[in-house]
């Protein structure tokens, strides 16, 4: 019989909670009247928040407060009494939650697959993920595990109501429902931001060739990396309005087209199927990047001398060697497209 009670360990972060989600469509799916609990980071509850499907969402504190708090929620997951817990994220503390559940089965990735290999001593079995590249496949053999289809990557993400996309096209002087593209400069890893200076030649070029304003994301501490491409754009671009999740979820919805490195937003706008040019240097697109058809990546992947890691400590930071031109061709190619489709 299939588990009918079953709880999701992926603590965070913000874009590989959006490659997890597929998950529970694939296990609703499978068994329609299950139980599905997700525990995750404090600071990356409010992506989830908006996720369909779940039955309850249990918070992890991990910023300054109590270890007795924490413990308690723990202990409360023993209550649940869990057929099943899936740690899709492979770390040490991932697996440790998960044992501390209780669940009857304990699924994590195998051990080649794991962040931290020494996880593997926490769990009951192991979920072999396919040949595919992508981390989402990679994150469905878990529920492939609890015997679900896996075929289908359905996002369960509801786009809220939301003020921003009206207040970016104020800003830009646009009408409303009028087509904007969002830029997005910012990423927690440095070694991901192309630099300001040609996303806002960029913006200069999108505007003078296709007549659509762009608006600059920025998250915590990205507002001045939001000002230097604003600055370099000869006037054509804003700076976006400040967001919540949920007022970023509506704005990326809403845009034409997310140009954009790895990270969390591109990643919402492949989940709500805007849209995107992705440019890529440590990390890989055929693992992490956009899935559509007619997305496009720019990637120096294969000539990186520093996979995965957060600052460039080669000779030449591959994101340089990607000139303006190289994103001007994808961004007309993938305008093209989104015409072809309308």
């Amino acid at each position: 019989m299939m588990s009918e009670r079953i709880l999701i360990v992926r603590l965070g972060s913000l874009g590989d909670i959006v490659h997890t989600l597929p998950v529970i469509s694939a296990l609703k799916r499978a068994m329609p009247h299950s139980q599905i609990d997700w525990i995750v980071d404090e600071r990356n509850q409010a992506i989830l928040e908006l996720t369909q499907g779940l039955n309850r969402l249990i918070v992890l504190p991990t910023r300054a407060k109590s270890i007795i708090g924490t413990w308690k929620i723990l202990r409360e997951l023993r209550q649940q009494h869990y057929d099943a817990a899936l740690d899709l994220q492979g770390l040490m503390k991932s697996a440790v939650v998960a044992r501390v559940s209780g669940a009857k089965r304990i699924i994590g990735f195998s051990r080649e697959h794991l962040r931290e290999s020494a996880a593997r001593l926490f769990y009951t079995e192991v979920c072999a993920p396919s040949n595919k590249p992508h981390v989402i496949d990679k994150n469905l053999s878990g529920a492939a595990a609890l015997g679900a289809d896996v075929t289908l990557k359905e996002f369960p993400i509801s786009v809220p109501a939301s003020a921003k996309p009206a207040e970016l096209r104020s800003k830009l002087g646009l009408q409303p429902s009028t087509d904007y593209v969002l830029l997005n400069p910012g990423a927690a890893w440095p070694n991901k931001r192309w630099l300001p200076a040609r996303f806002g030649e960029l913006a200069s070029w999108i505007k003078s060739h296709h007549n659509l304003g762009c608006g600059v994301l920025w998250g915590p501490g990205e507002q001045s990396l939001a000002e230097e491409v604003v600055a370099f754009s000869n006037g054509t671009a804003v700076i976006a309005p400040r967001t919540t999740i949920g007022d970023l979820v509506a704005l990326i919805k809403d845009a034409r087209l997310v140009v954009s490195g790895d990270t969390g937003p591109m990643h919402i706008a492949a989940a709500v199927e805007t849209a995107i040019v992705g440019i890529y240097g440590p990390t890989d697109p055929l693992r992490n990047g956009p899935w559509a058809p007619g997305d496009l990546t720019i990637s120096r992947f294969s000539d990186c001398g520093c996979h995965h890691r957060r600052r460039c400590g080669a000779a030449q930071w591959c994101l340089e060697s990607i000139p303006v031109g190289d994103v001007i061709d994808a961004v007309e190619q993938r305008l093209q497209i989104v015409r072809d489709n309308e």
